[in-house]
């Protein structure tokens, strides 16, 4: 038997995205945004509310950085998504995280985060009233050797990424592999 729930926000988990900025005086910015993924092969988008700093700081300095969350990470990921850039001064510095200035980009990249994407913003369209999407061009993406495979690929598994529950709120660690794309779908063929 299936039941109604209504309009719930019921496709999860989703990424936890930590997005890098830099603030009008250079300190460095991070917000926790849940709401965003890969727009196309080339593209990032993310769905920022229309007052965040990160926003402010994104179109003033036409690039920033998107970090996956890690196992790791969770309360000084979690923090970054608590606390406001607008009124709290020395928000990164609290964490006791470090950064450092992109090669290919006006961002920073966080060093304990072991995967980051480097983009320039291309542009910005209101979606709903106050939730704008921002659409980034993937310039680079940097990561920690430990997190590649033996070909030099990104091991999802060593990376550690977590998962948004949207419906509870919740972050979880990704589980086991259970597929392969492209290729388990060839039976029914």
């Amino acid at each position: 038997m299936r039941k109604d729930l209504g309009s719930i926000p019921a496709i999860f988990p989703m990424p936890v995205l930590m997005v890098g900025t830099y603030n009008e005086d250079g300190t460095v910015n991070v917000m926790n945004a849940a709401w965003g993924m890969m727009a196309d092969m080339k593209n990032i988008i993310l769905n920022l509310s229309s007052i965040r700093k990160t926003l402010e700081n994104i179109k003033r300095t036409g690039s920033f950085t998107v970090s996956i969350a890690t196992e790791n990470t969770v309360s000084e990921s979690d923090y970054f998504g608590l606390v406001s850039g607008n009124n709290v001064k020395g928000k990164f510095e609290k964490t006791g995280f470090h950064a450092v200035k992109s090669n290919f980009v006006n961002a920073p990249v966080i060093v304990e985060y072991p995967l980051t994407i480097e983009c320039e913003f291309v542009e910005e369209k209101e979606i709903v009233q106050g939730r704008n999407g921002v659409i980034g061009k993937i310039i680079n993406v940097s990561c920690d050797e430990n997190v590649l495979d033996d070909t030099g690929k990104i091991d999802i598994k060593k990376l550690n990424a977590i998962m948004y529950d949207t419906i509870n709120h919740g972050y979880y660690g990704v589980g086991e592999k259970v597929g392969q794309a492209f290729s388990d779908g060839n039976k029914l063929k």
